[in-house]
């Protein structure tokens, strides 16, 4: 059986989490690769709606083994708090089911206070982060001062280590953001009781991972954000701190480019951006709050507004190269049902010039105005639609253009948010 690589292709909040979720029925083991508590994954299943911030999606299978590689920057407390709410809904969450690496890095408080600072400092402009302390976690970790899961279960490796950090950190938290200093005492106290509570869980996760490919067993690789907020491929500085894209799937986990046999990504039927940044095909006015409450654009971890555009094949086809995408699952069809009109975003302008390649350059992306083509929309709910056949005549004219103006086929397309809403087009374990 394959393993997979899933990767939103847009600037986030694709659906990735509910498409692992699909797709992990089928392998043996799901992987986290990159990102913070930053992110959520949003599941309905059984009515219920369970929000993942550092768990993948597979630990509401039964018998399947969920990993958090060392690419993940992991918020102790969070995590807990996570586990005990997988556990209060029934779900089996413990040491056989769950593995947590002990190259992950850990998120400190004076992380989430310089996060904090330095957006409030920097005003209009901020890049826009959740306030979580992800990118000083991973300024960190490059800056070799990071802490780990390996130290944090070594309470005399973590008193070392975090007196020194600590030092630093409030150096720069009382003289450049002239606040008060944090407390050694306090987190010591507090974080070595959640590397106790943790340390079961953790272990060397790339072993976990290249032993199960060994014994033919199948992995599920999924990402935090988007493959346009890579740190390497998108739109920088508004981007994410790590490599959000295919390539973290390796770098996060430990596992060899040469594992990886395919690459799938997800994209919603339009298009949203959280934060700031340039977003082409973004809808302003009344459209794009009918955008924003048809599909309950609210951040899942943080409630913010989502900006709501559409469809953008030239981002998209830009995410696929750099991701060696081979087919797309799109999400959320259904939000688009009442329009008359719905437009793909097909080239940009730049200053008189058609572009159809998405540009390298963030500030001739904030410049790029879109180039649309208009469809009818189709105009009937898709309740009822079982397979692609099914659905109305536009819908899949739409769909079709989505392929052409991409280069992508579409292998799965999701019609609503429950599990039973979800059309496979292709197998992709055939």
């Amino acid at each position: 059986m394959p393993n997979i690589v899933v990767v939103g292709t847009q600037w986030g909040d694709e659906g990735k989490g509910r498409i692992v979720d699909l797709i992990s029925e089928s392998v043996h083991v799901v992987a986290r690769y990159q990102g913070g508590s930053n992110a959520g994954h949003t599941i309905v299943t059984d009515g219920e709606t369970l929000v993942l911030h550092h768990i993948p999606s597979g630990i509401l299978r039964e018998g399947k083994l969920s990993v958090i590689g060392n690419g993940v920057v992991v918020d102790p407390k969070v995590l807990l708090e996570e586990i005990e709410t997988i556990k209060s809904l029934g779900y089996k969450v413990d040491e056989d089911n769950l593995k947590l690496s002990d190259g992950a890095h850990i998120v400190m408080p004076y992380h989430k206070e310089i996060d904090i600072a330095r957006e409030e400092r920097m005003g209009s402009s901020k890049i826009g982060t959740t306030g979580r302390g992800i990118g000083p976690v991973y300024e960190d970790k490059a800056a070799r001062r990071g802490i780990r899961f390996s130290d944090l279960i070594d309470p005399e490796s973590f008193s070392v280590r975090l007196k020194a950090t600590l030092e630093e950190r409030n150096i720069y938290i009382t003289r450049v953001f002239e606040r008060n200093p944090l407390d050694f005492d306090r987190i010591y106290e507090d974080y070595t009781a959640y590397g106790k509570k943790l340390k079961p869980f953790v272990t060397d996760t790339s072993k976990v991972l290249n032993d199960a490919i060994s014994q033919g067993k199948s992995i599920l690789f999924e990402g935090a954000q988007g493959a346009l907020l890579d740190v390497d491929f998108g739109t920088y500085p508004y981007v994410t701190s790590s490599n959000a894209g295919a390539g973290g799937a390796c770098t996060g986990t430990g596992v060899s480019p040469t594992k990886i046999d395919l690459v799938m990504g997800v994209a919603k039927a339009y298009t949203t951006r959280v934060g700031e940044g340039p977003f082409p095909s973004e809808v302003s006015g009344d459209l794009g709050v009918k955008l924003r409450e048809l599909g309950n654009e609210y951040g899942s971890t943080t409630g913010r507004p989502r900006r709501c555009g559409w469809f953008d094949s030239v981002a998209l086809r830009y995410s696929a190269m750099v991701n060696g995408v081979s087919g797309l699952a799109i999400t959320k069809l259904d939000v688009l049902s009442s329009l008359d009109k719905i437009k793909i975003s097909v080239g940009y302008r730049y200053k008189g010039e058609l572009l159809t390649e998405f540009p390298s350059s963030t500030e001739v992306l904030k410049h790029c105005t879109p180039v649309f083509e208009e469809m009818d929309g189709w105009q009937k709910e898709l309740h009822n639609v079982k397979d692609i056949s099914s659905l109305p005549s536009n819908a899949r004219l739409y769909l079709d253009r989505i392929e052409e103006t991409t280069g992508i086929p579409i292998w799965i397309l999701s019609i609503g948010p429950s599990r039973e809403k979800v059309i496979f087009i292709k197998d992709i374990f055939s």
